[in-house]
């Protein structure tokens, strides 16, 4: 088992910056593929941002050279760095992990981006 939790969401205004991040508890040597969703008012959860165990990452063309995704493995720790926010970023972001055959899911943290 492994437990996500989710952190650094928030208001903030068009342009600005936040950085969320996730802890990773529980079965963490059997972490693989870590993850970053959003989903918006109304919308299907999309994939933001992915990372796996060495490094490699790819982001969703909506976010490229704006947000960046990064894990301390010995913090078993996710972040997700965003920059230059829109107000099309609004949502609920979750993280995600794969481990052992199977998917976890954190609760999610809210990013509110005001135009």
């Amino acid at each position: 088992q492994v437990q996500l939790v989710e952190s650094g969401g928030g208001l903030v205004q068009t342009g600005g910056s936040l950085r969320l991040s996730c802890a990773a508890s529980g079965s963490i040597l059997s972490i693989n593929v870590m993850s970053w969703y959003r989903q918006g008012p109304g919308e299907q959860r999309e994939l933001v941002a992915i990372i796996s165990s060495t490094g490699i990452t790819k982001h969703a063309d909506s976010v490229k050279g704006r947000f960046t995704i990064s894990r301390d493995n010995a913090k078993n720790t996710v972040y997700l760095q965003m920059n230059s926010l829109k107000p099309e970023d609004t949502g609920v972001y979750y993280c995600k992990a794969y481990a052992a055959g199977s998917y976890y899911w954190g609760q999610g943290t809210q990013v509110t981006v005001s135009s």
